[in-house]
């Protein structure tokens, strides 16, 4: 027996079951899916190739997208807008439109727009700026505090910059201390101009900002200047004075003083203080001293040839020295800076004086060898005086009618330049001086002549006088421009024994 299943006719189609017909919808999602991605993909590539060097999306300077611009555009536009700021600066009464460069500011375009593409231009970081948001760039801006500063301080008008001190002055035609007044200056702190401009610069936008100006006292006012000419009458009330060695008083005049004081600022420039010169008080105190000294005087004896003196010829005198000149002067000096009285006194010592034996003249020695009294030769002065025989070419010192020196040989005027005759005092004379004609002739001229240290000068009348010639080898002829040349040792010798007032003749 056969039995027969229900079922397809053999070689028949067959159908689907469910299982099979998922698998391919499945596959076919796949293969969508999987175009859609290469199509994406190619897309993002080609997205993000653009922003290569470029400014990535979401990229902002000042508040203005650059997104996909190059570095060249974005400093351009950093640029222009930093020059185009205006800062408004008011000082005072005066109100000035700057640019920031004026103000020392300056705006890097080109480190600012590097800051802006300077992120990461990879397929990854290019899709991930385009998910992150906004970028934001600030400007790259430097402010010179040095300059601003600088530039605040020249708001101020140059001639009301600095204050004027005031300051004392002495009216020679009027003989009186006045008062100059100071002046105010003006000036300004810098600071807030700097923390404004520092504040504001970078967001390259215009503002405006004001400068205080401020009034700047001087260090030395009118006040304190009039105080110093109050010290001054004060010190010139004080009564100040030096007793001489012989008793007079040498008073130190407000006049004198005068002379020596000035006002000039302290160290520290902040205070006015009376100067003296120290150096002109020491040398009036000397001129002083030396006025009250007294030169020793030698004396001279004639003496006959045994060594007897047969006649004084001229009386020794002794000298007067002062011994506290600086000590003086000190005092003095002390005296006018502090504002004080003076009552100083010269202290001196005595200067024994010699006495010079000389031959007495002939008919004396026979007198007194005769053991007759001596006697003094007519009309006799006892007075010192110097003989010049321009005929001689000799100089003679007497005393009166006793020659006690000389006849010596000495150069006088030659022609054209000849010495003066008559009767002249010695009325100046200069251990050394420099000779020269300057006043008559130029340097350049032939007559013009220029003598340094010229020793043991003594003048007579005008510009005639006696001195050394170092330079002369011998004497007795005429060949100078006019003085008594003599030589040093001789000009030495009539140096020491004449002074002040010694007679000279001058004749043929």
């Amino acid at each position: 027996m056969t039995n027969v299943t229900d079922g397809a006719a053999p070689g028949g189609p067959s159908r689907p079951t469910g299982r099979h017909s998922r698998r391919r919808a499945a596959l076919l999602l796949v293969a969508v899916l999987a175009v859609i991605a290469v199509v994406l993909a190619g897309g993002a590539l080609a997205y993000a190739k653009q922003f290569e060097g470029r400014a990535l999306p979401g990229t902002t300077v000042l508040g203005q997208d650059v997104a996909g611009q190059t570095p060249e555009e974005i400093a351009a536009l950093v640029a222009e807008r930093g020059e185009g700021v205006t800062v408004t600066v008011t000082a005072g009464d005066q109100q000035l439109d700057k640019s920031l460069a004026d103000l020392g500011v300056s705006v890097d375009a080109a480190a600012t727009a590097q800051a802006a593409v300077d992120r990461d231009d990879s397929f990854a970081g290019v899709l991930a700026s385009t998910w992150s948001g906004e970028f934001v760039v600030e400007p790259v801006v430097t402010v010179d505090r040095t300059a601003t500063a600088a530039f605040a301080e020249g708001l101020v008008p140059e001639d009301r910059t600095n204050p004027v001190n005031a300051s004392v002055t002495f009216d020679e035609d009027a003989r009186t201390w006045t008062t100059e007044p100071g002046r105010n200056g003006q000036g300004v702190d810098p600071e807030p101009l700097v923390a404004a401009v520092t504040e504001n610069a970078a967001a390259l936008e215009d503002f405006a900002v004001e400068q205080p100006i401020e009034e700047i006292a001087p260090a030395i006012t009118t006040d304190e200047a009039e105080e110093v000419v109050g010290s001054i009458s004060t010190l010139l009330e004080q009564p100040m004075s030096i007793t001489g060695a012989d008793g007079e008083t040498h008073e130190v005049s407000p006049e004198r003083r005068n002379d020596w004081i000035s006002v000039a600022p302290a160290e520290d420039g902040q205070s006015l203080h009376i100067v003296v010169d120290e150096e002109s008080v020491r040398e009036w105190v000397a001129a002083r001293a030396e006025q009250d000294a007294v030169e020793a005087e030698d004396g001279i004896e004639q003496v006959d040839e045994n060594g007897e003196v047969v006649k004084v010829v001229a009386e020794k005198q002794d000298g007067l020295k002062i011994t506290n000149t600086d000590a003086i002067a000190e005092q003095l000096i002390t005296a006018l800076k502090g504002i004080t009285p003076l009552e100083a006194a010269f202290e001196s010592t005595t200067i024994e004086a010699e006495v010079e034996q000389v031959d007495a003249p002939e008919p004396e020695k026979e007198k007194a060898a005769d053991g007759e009294k001596s006697t003094v030769p007519a009309n006799p002065t006892g007075e010192k005086w110097i003989d010049v025989d321009l005929s001689q070419k000799t100089v003679t010192a007497y005393v009166g009618d006793t020659p006690v020196w000389g006849p010596r040989a000495m150069v006088d005027g030659k022609p054209g330049n000849e010495t003066v005759t008559g009767t002249y005092e010695i009325y100046l004379r200069y251990e050394r001086q420099d000779m020269t004609n300057a006043a008559y002739y130029p340097e350049d001229h032939p007559k013009y002549y220029l003598t340094e240290d010229v020793p043991w000068v003594q003048y007579f009348h005008r510009g005639f006088g006696f001195h050394g010639a170092p330079w002369r080898s011998s004497f007795g002829y005429s060949g100078s421009h006019g003085c008594i040349n003599m030589p040093v040792s001789d000009a030495k010798w009539l140096y020491d024994w004449a002074s002040i007032g010694t007679k000279t003749v001058v004749h043929y």
